[in-house]
C-alpha cells in the first residue's frame, strides 16, 4: 500500500519537474517537501519521511528507502481526521473540529504544538494551508458536516502554540484551496474556482476572476502552473500571471 501511495505521488511531482525544467529536486536533507500536495491530501513526504493521517492517526514512515519503507511512529490525533498539509517544520492536520499543528523538527517524533478551532462554526470540513504567519481553512457546513453557513477563515499563527482566527468570508460550498504569491485559489461546488487577493495576508479580498470549467474540488500551485482537481477529471491553467490563469488542458 505504501509504495502505491508513494507511486502516485512522486509521479506527478517528476511531471511537471520535467516538463517545467524545475529547480526543485527529492530531498534528502532537513525538513523539505518533496513534491506539492493538494489541501485535501491525507499524506505528505518532507525530506526522507512520510506522513499519513487515517481516521484517527498520524503515522510516520521512514522511506530513505524506498524500496523498504519503515514505519517509525504513530500519534493517536483525535477523531474523524481528514488532511495534512506540510509548511517548513510543521504539520496542519485538519478533522470536522479543529486543526491541528504538529511540528516536525524532530521528522520521527512530531510534537503537538496547538489546535485551533472556529468560534463561528462547531462543526465543519476543513481542509487547511499554511503561508508565514498566516493559515487559511475552508470550513464546509453543509452536507455530512452540518451546520449553516459556510466560509473561508483565516487564522493569526504568530504564535504557533496559540493561532487565533482573525477573519471569516462566506463562501457557498467551498472544497480544497491553495495559493501562489499573494493569490488564494479557493475551490468552490456552486461558484466555480474563486481568487483572493492576500497582499493583506489577514484580510483576503476576492478578486473578480471565476472560472466555471468543472466543479473544483482541490487545486495544487506548482510553480507557474494550477493543477485543479475537478469532478470529471483535471484542468491544468498557466498562471504565470497569478490573477489571470489562463487554461493550458483539460484532461478528461
Amino acid at each position: 500500500m505504501i509504495k502505491t501511495i508513494l507511486y502516485f505521488l512522486l509521479i506527478p511531482f517528476i511531471f511537471f519537474a520535467c516538463e517545467k525544467n524545475s529547480t526543485s529536486t527529492p530531498s534528502s536533507k532537513g525538513n523539505e517537501t518533496t513534491g506539492q500536495g493538494g489541501s485535501l491530501a491525507t499524506f505528505a513526504i518532507v525530506g526522507n519521511y512520510l506522513y499519513t493521517v487515517d481516521d484517527t492517526q498520524l503515522k510516520v514512515f521512514d522511506i530513505s528507502n524506498l524500496a523498504n519503507p519503515q514505519l517509525r511512529n504513530t500519534e493517536n490525533i483525535g477523531f474523524t481526521i481528514e488532511t495534512v498539509f506540510p509548511f517548513k517544520d510543521k504539520l496542519f492536520i485538519g478533522s470536522p473540529t479543529q486543526i491541528f499543528i504538529y511540528s516536525i523538527e524532530d521528522p520521527a517524533h512530531p510534537q503537538k504544538l496547538s489546535s485551533a478551532i472556529s468560534p463561528t462554526v462547531m462543526r465543519r470540513c476543513d481542509p487547511v494551508v499554511a503561508k508565514d504567519s498566516v493559515a487559511y481553512a475552508t470550513l464546509r457546513t453543509n452536507g455530512p458536516c452540518g451546520g449553516t453557513q459556510s466560509m473561508l477563515a483565516v487564522y493569526n499563527i504568530t504564535d504557533i502554540t496559540h493561532p487565533v482566527q482573525v477573519y471569516t468570508y462566506p463562501v457557498s460550498e467551498p472544497y480544497g484551496l491553495g495559493y501562489s504569491g499573494d493569490v488564494l485559489y479557493v475551490c468552490d461546488k456552486q461558484n466555480g474556482l474563486l481568487l483572493f487577493d492576500i497582499s493583506e495576508p489577514y484580510k483576503p479580498t476576492p478578486i473578480n476572476v471565476y472560472l466555471h470549467d468543472g466543479l473544483y474540488q482541490d487545486v495544487i500551485p506548482y510553480q507557474n502552473t494550477l493543477i485543479c482537481w475537478t469532478s470529471t477529471g483535471v484542468i491544468l491553467y498557466d498562471i504565470t500571471d497569478n490573477r489571470n490563469p489562463v487554461l493550458i488542458k483539460s484532461i478528461i
